[in-house]
């Protein structure tokens, strides 16, 4: 039997080993929104309480949410997004925009956010040097780790 060839390193594999599970981006969704005291995390994200406590302290440790105390008695506490948790607001919006386009065609979107500009906002990414937009035709791959190959239009 052959061995079983170990990951390779990858960005996206490390980032969704801490947002990846059911309910993680649920809660930062909520969190980014404004709603971070726990009953209001159980009741707008539906998730059982003993799992969002567990998403929660995995957050917390991931340095991606904190929390502080808005009651004494009984203890009680309000989680917001830390800079980390606020740099991944773009992945929650790009993936609502591409929700809304394939699965919620038309005008049967659930939320729309609105830019500070009075438009709604239509998520893009851009290249920050150029500012032109990305597409997947323009991009080349250049597998910095051992263990990756490219073969394709992406390829180097």
């Amino acid at each position: 039997m052959a061995a079983r060839q170990a990951p390779r390193p990858c960005s996206i594999a490390d980032t969704l080993a801490l947002v990846g599970e059911k309910y993680s981006l649920l809660v930062l969704r909520e969190v980014c929104l404004g709603n971070g005291r726990f009953d209001q995390l159980v009741r707008n994200i539906g998730a059982p309480r003993d799992i969002l406590a567990t998403r929660l302290r995995r957050l917390l440790d991931a340095g991606i949410l904190t929390k502080r105390a808005y009651s004494e008695r009984p203890q009680r506490f309000e989680y917001r997004p830390t800079q980390a948790g606020l740099e991944l607001e773009p992945v929650l919006m790009t993936l609502m925009a591409w929700g809304d386009r394939h699965l919620h065609p038309g005008d049967d979107r659930p939320m729309v956010i609105e830019h500070h500009c009075g438009h709604d906002l239509v998520p893009q990414v851009v290249c920050e040097s150029c500012g032109e937009r990305v597409r997947h035709d323009d991009l080349k791959a250049h597998p910095q780790s051992p263990g990756w190959t490219v073969t394709g239009p992406s390829a180097a």
